[in-house]
């Protein structure tokens, strides 16, 4: 797969289901998520009706989804309105090829255009791929949460990093 065939687009309602299969197979298999339950598509619809400055949620598309970013509130109180916590997802065949990058670069883009002061993103632990994604886009290492997850019968640790704008 190459990366620079894929269309980073701003997603629609209909690109919702292919993106909520996404993160639903995370949701049953993986870590990048600590949701136990797949959430309703209206999850997915709130996300993408957002007018919120800051908030986008992008979709990279090859004829099918393959992945999809999101930047929303990172907290509801007035104070954070020009931070935003950021979000990246892909599917399988898509790892590995530098999607993840394309889809953060245009992400970031749009947060930065809106204004947003701080983005922060939220890795658990272990992923070498998302902790190499987010340095390599520039965010810093804030620390790690020890045992704050729990999902598989394991504790899991969450990383947190910050990219100032």
């Amino acid at each position: 797969m190459s990366p620079s065939t894929i269309e980073v687009r701003a997603a629609t309602a209909d690109d919702l289901a292919a993106a909520a299969a996404i993160y639903d197979e995370q949701v049953r298999t993986g870590i990048s998520t600590f949701d136990l339950e797949p959430p309703p598509l209206s999850y997915w619809q709130h996300r993408l009706a957002s007018t919120e400055p800051g908030d986008h949620f992008l979709v990279a598309d090859d004829g099918e989804i393959v992945g999809f970013a999101y930047s929303s509130a990172y907290r509801p109180r007035p104070g954070y309105r020009l931070t935003r916590e950021t979000s990246v997802y892909l599917a399988e065949r898509a790892r590995g090829c530098g999607l993840g990058r394309r889809l953060y670069d245009d992400l970031l883009a749009r947060v930065r255009a809106d204004g947003i002061h701080v983005v922060l993103a939220l890795v658990a632990l272990p992923n070498p791929g998302s902790v190499a994604l987010h340095e390599a886009c520039g965010f810093e290492h804030l620390g790690t949460m020890r045992e704050v997850g729990r999902k598989f019968d394991r504790w899991l640790d969450t990383a947190w990093f910050q990219l100032s704008l």
